[in-house]
């Protein structure tokens, strides 16, 4: 009788999808160990809270090294060391003005901040009338005449049309990434470009720009998408109205950080490693909660989940911390650049850095030799909504390593709210679900699981 109602229970879970395998238990067992202990969320609270935004350079940054090591070694890893590395020395300094004047009001303060890497206006600030444009080719018509002497205005919104929002981000970056540099060929004496948020909000949304170097550097800004607005409604009314602009960036000498390393070692090939990783720095106007704090203890709960259910892993699950991310990927560059030094070989690489919002699944690149395998994995991660794995691009900072030819994978959230808090004020602790951070481990940790048992 026994064995009758064992059978049909076994064929009730079969018909929901279910199969009662040893793969199946353990995935199980890795999501109720993350959904049951707040560890890592309690972790992202205390690198929000007590040390907050830690763009490489910043004492802040060195702080979560260190933090991040003692708490690696408080999971049990068997291993933790630092790989150090030289990165930029960026200050933002003082906080940035910007001030419209124009015959149609009083004058109005919009919300602005400097961009990663910019080059300050000096303690006078700059005050000069502004052009806005769309795009590169609308200020290549307009030419050197209408453009020198002026404050150069980038007004090109994301296009809100796109499911991801990544691709919405990715359409209108270069006016962030190379909107001074290419405003400056014409005699502008300042950029300002539009955050790369669909958020309408006041908060401006800071990121990383480049110079030419051949071209004389002036300063960038990032503006908010409601003083956006605002500015190009003064613009149709007044186009003799000018801005005042004051920022006190300056760029101090390269300086030593370094990458974060824990290890749990394989039992039976230690010497073939599967990388778990995100990157610890993040930019000063905020906490660096989603980017990347999230990443950053998610990869760590997935050593901390093998170690806490005795999981013995055959191969060494490798904890990577990656630093400079932000400014110049020189972290992921020479970790990567260790790894074929010393021929480490590497069965796979996930990074979390999509932020801490539900998990959808993997993208994954140099994986040719296992979509069959990921075939055969979806009916195993679909029952805790893994159902998206799509061939691209990964993330960053293991990107670097796409030359080395093993399997790399990005763990993809919902990407509704990313760019809300993307580099911006609003990228707080309190952003993150609980939930949903502790899935996101989770589902990193399962596919942990499966590449360590069936990746060959």
């Amino acid at each position: 009788m026994k064995n009758y109602f064992f059978a049909v229970f076994l064929s009730v879970i079969t018909c929901f999808g279910y199969t009662q395998n040893e793969d199946s238990l353990i995935i199980r067992k890795i999501f109720t160990e993350a959904l049951t202990n707040y560890t890592s969320y309690n972790k992202l609270s205390f690198l929000c809270k007590e040390i907050g935004g830690r763009i490489g350079g910043a004492p802040q940054s060195i702080e979560a090294v260190y933090w991040a090591k003692k708490t690696l070694a408080e999971y049990g890893a068997d291993t933790v060391y630092l790989q150090d590395l030289k990165v930029r020395n960026w200050k933002r300094g003082e906080k940035e003005t910007c001030i419209v004047k124009t015959s149609l009001a009083p004058e109005k303060n919009l919300s602005v901040c400097a961009l990663g890497g910019s080059v300050g206006t000096g303690k006078k600030g700059i005050s000069a009338k502004v052009v806005e444009v769309k795009n590169f080719d609308e200020l290549k018509l307009l030419g050197k005449d209408k453009i020198e002497g002026k404050i150069v205005f980038f007004n090109r919104a994301a296009d809100p049309s796109t499911y991801s929002t990544f691709p919405a981000y990715g359409g209108a970056a270069n006016q962030r990434v190379h909107g001074a540099a290419y405003a400056a060929r014409y005699g502008a004496v300042a950029a300002i470009s539009r955050s790369l948020t669909l958020a309408y909000h006041d908060y401006p949304h800071t990121g990383i720009m480049y110079y030419n170097d051949s071209i004389k550097k002036i300063p960038a800004f990032a503006i908010s998408t409601i003083s956006a607005d605002l500015l190009s409604e003064f613009l149709k009314n007044d186009t003799a109205l000018t801005i005042f602009l004051k920022s006190g960036c300056f760029e101090n000498e390269d300086t030593t950080s370094y990458n974060v390393i824990g290890e749990l070692k394989g039992s039976e090939h230690p010497e073939e490693i599967i990388v778990v990783s995100a990157h610890i720095d993040a930019w000063d106007n905020g906490e660096g909660a989603h980017d990347d704090g999230a990443g950053v203890v998610q990869a760590m709960e997935v050593l901390r989940i093998f170690k806490s259910l005795g999981i013995k892993l055959k191969r060494t699950l490798r904890v990577v911390h990656f630093m400079d991310e932000e400014m110049a990927q020189r972290g992921g560059r020479k970790y990567a650049s260790v790894v074929e030094e010393k021929n480490e070989k590497h069965i796979a690489a996930i990074e979390s850095d999509c932020g801490g919002f539900t998990p959808q699944g993997f993208c994954f690149e140099n994986g040719a030799n296992i979509k069959g395998l990921i075939e055969k994995w979806k009916p195993l991660l679909i029952e805790y909504g893994l159902w998206l794995f799509i061939e691209g691009h990964s993330a960053v900072d293991i990107g670097i390593m796409k030359n080395l030819k093993f399997p790399l994978f990005g763990l993809m959230t919902d990407s509704q709210r990313y760019f809300d808090h993307q580099h911006a004020p609003t990228d707080v602790f309190e952003a993150v679900n609980k939930r949903e951070l502790q899935l996101g481990a989770a589902s990193m940790a399962a596919l942990v699981y499966l590449l360590d048992k069936y990746a060959l």
